[in-house]
């Protein structure tokens, strides 16, 4: 009997691994492209409005395959619905290395988005039924680091391929790894059976109103700050569309029989807690993840190594304290576990809040550190009282709603981001150049001291070299507004779970 239990012990261990790679997977081709979008544009003969869809119809699809998962992986199991989805992501891969135009690859990336978001949520909900409650910690480690290293690796990753290859092998380099992974959840995962009997149940009018809703909303987050939101007709009609969906959407859940999505588990106040702190904190993650790669290629002039160098130290930071956060949370009550881990966030991103035209590594190590730390700190505990006060038979829909919230938040995230740097850009523009006459001693040696280029009249020069460096600060000082920002969206998580009492991990109260 203990032979056999190793034995199982051992296959539940490779199996999760397995499932854990492929979550990375999906998790990188999020962003992998993010930094070598012009190349891709190049390939493609595509415009710069076009090319944004390569990233935006990944995002749509996943967002809305999240949800479903539950549903599918309880009609197909966890092992049949995990392998059709690494089959069919290595599949779309191909595809998009072969894309032959831009319609192609949107289309290749949405079926893309569409079966990794499968894979991300499942691997979530089967760690909770291969391991018994007091094995969890290290397994919900792994898939924390997983969710907050991959974004981060994605562009840098990109970048190098592209560099030293093309942007075809960014899709190339997931042939190999997804066969094997499929191959290793077939062989390995068994902890479920299907139910084909639910097809009979299947709720269409929930799955179209539901995908209508969440992709109509992604738009909305994706395209709303670059069109000035609500100054553009397009942004009005999807966004009321999204609006009409989404109350469709919530009426059918919450009167049909079998809904396509149980909301159930918000009854659960540390489940409720847990998705809310989890999606601040991914726009605390996301944001960052995309405001650092930009200062550093607009303002400091980084190539994509140089980037990826300096962003490591948030990766390097979060494998560091890993192993130290599946100690802490044997230990320590995970409500201050919590508390210190977005405490570290909110600390790492204030003092990343002085970002001048001189700042580089050094200056960014240690608050990339901090936020690292914190963040994996916070989100360990997050997935923890998300899911271990919850019945068995609920895991499995209540991580589809926990994936969908974290990519909601990043979403989110992103869209406020850019919203206030849009609009914090044009005010300090307007307030320098306020700034600018020539009663000014600094201004007038500045125009002074500007040297002549040849065939050129000197004020011409001077005038273009002040326009050039107010743009310049006016972009840093829009950066550390959105920096500010996040920083408060860390203190506003810090209280979150002192709303509710201590759990008992181990066994929780079923939902009623």
């Amino acid at each position: 009997m203990l032979a056999a239990a190793r034995a199982k012990a051992r296959r539940n261990w490779f199996g999760f691994f397995a499932m854990a790679f492929g979550v990375f997977m999906a998790f990188l081709d999020i962003q992998i492209v993010a930094s070598s979008l012009n190349q891709i544009r190049a390939g493609l003969t595509a415009s710069i409005q076009e090319i944004a869809w390569v990233q935006s119809a990944y995002l749509i699809a996943e967002v809305i395959a999240i949800p479903l998962s539950g549903y599918l992986s309880r009609i197909f199991s966890t092992r049949v619905y995990f392998t059709i989805s690494a089959l069919g992501f290595t599949i779309a891969s191909a595809a998009c290395a072969m894309a032959w135009n831009i319609e192609s690859m949107i289309v290749f990336r949405a079926l893309q988005g569409f079966l990794g978001g499968g894979m991300i949520p499942s691997a979530f909900a089967a760690l909770y039924i291969m391991f018994p409650p007091e094995k969890r910690i290290v397994p919900q480690v792994i898939t924390g680091l997983i969710a907050t290293s991959a974004p981060i690796l994605g562009p840098v990753l990109g970048g190098y391929i592209t560099e030293i290859s093309s942007w075809h092998w960014l899709f190339l380099i997931n042939l190999v790894p997804g066969l094997l992974i499929a191959a290793a959840v077939w062989s390995l995962v068994d902890i479920d059976r299907p139910q084909p009997e639910l097809w009979k149940v299947v709720d269409i009018p929930g799955v179209l109103t539901m995908a209508a809703f969440l992709g109509a909303t992604e738009w909305v987050l994706e395209e709303g700050p670059a069109k000035n939101w609500f100054d553009d007709s397009t942004i009005i009609f999807w966004a009321a569309f999204a609006a009409a969906s989404g109350a469709l959407f919530f009426y059918r859940v919450l009167t049909f029989e079998h809904p396509i999505v149980d909301l159930r588990p918000f009854k659960n106040m540390h489940f409720a807690c847990a998705n809310l702190a989890a999606m601040l904190l991914s726009v605390s993650l996301f944001a960052g993840n995309y405001i650092l790669p930009l200062f550093l290629g607009q303002v400091r002039g980084y190539n994509s190594q140089q980037i990826g160098e300096t962003l490591m130290v948030t990766g390097a930071a979060m494998f560091l304290v890993a192993p130290f956060c599946a100690r802490l949370a044997r230990t320590m009550d995970l409500r201050v576990m919590f508390g210190i881990g977005c405490s570290l966030v909110a600390l790492g991103s204030w003092n990343m809040a002085n970002l001048t035209q001189d700042t580089g590594f050094w200056e960014l190590a240690l608050p990339q550190f901090l936020r690292g730390a914190g963040l994996m700190m916070a989100l360990v505990c997050c997935s923890t009282l998300s899911f271990s006060t919850l019945p068995a038979s609920a895991v499995k829909n209540a991580s589809g709603l926990y994936s969908l919230m974290r990519n909601l938040g990043g979403a989110f995230g992103l869209a406020a981001i850019n919203t206030i740097m849009y609009s914090r850009q044009a005010l300090h523009d307007r307030h320098l150049l306020e700034s600018l006459t020539v009663s000014r001693t600094p201004v007038r040696d500045f125009f002074t001291n500007i040297p002549a280029l040849p065939g050129t009249h000197d004020y011409l020069v001077a005038v273009a070299r002040i326009m050039q460096t107010v743009q310049t600060q006016a972009t840093i000082l829009s950066y550390n507004d959105a920096i500010i920002a996040i920083t408060w969206v860390g203190c506003f998580t810090i209280p979150l779970f002192m709303l509710v009492s201590r759990p008992n991990i181990n066994n929780g109260p079923p939902i009623e």
